[in-house]
């Protein structure tokens, strides 16, 4: 599937959850539950999103011209947000990713019902991994709450 129609697939799913702010957050934290859990030894300063109050770490792997993304968190939500992302991410180009449009955050409402600091926060989540995608690597520290 190609990046428009997974976003479409989330905010399907989304829309299934109504305007419930309990539902959404439950998908939520039910797609980070359901990721592929993270090999502790990527669990370094050199994988770690700087721009994240929650410690998020990213590895990723080139294969076959995509890039293969792996995430964790050690917060439920903020894990579930980096899911949504690389649900639609994973697995795609790398000039796919660092060049996408990802509408789905307008589309399933998420700003209304995430704080500012975790809109900011997925927002930067976003950059870095396109910033990975284009560059190779993670940018270093910088400041946002997530």
């Amino acid at each position: 599937m190609t990046i428009n129609q997974l976003q479409d697939d989330l905010i399907e799913q989304f829309s299934k959850s109504g305007n419930n702010f309990s539902d959404k957050y439950k998908l939520i934290i039910q797609m980070g539950k359901a990721l592929q859990e993270m090999d502790v030894a990527f669990r370094t300063d050199e994988n770690r999103i700087w721009s994240c109050q929650a410690t998020v770490w990213v590895h990723s792997i080139e294969r076959d011209g995509k890039l293969y993304i792996q995430a964790d968190s050690d917060a439920a939500i903020t894990k579930g947000l980096i899911a949504l992302i690389l649900y639609v991410l994973s697995g795609k180009r790398k000039q796919d990713i660092a060049n996408a449009n990802l509408y789905f955050i307008d589309k399933i409402h998420l700003k209304e019902y995430l704080s500012p600091n975790k809109s900011n926060g997925i927002l930067a989540m976003i950059k870095d991994i396109q910033i990975l995608a284009a560059e190779g690597k993670l940018v270093g520290p910088r400041s946002c709450s997530i």
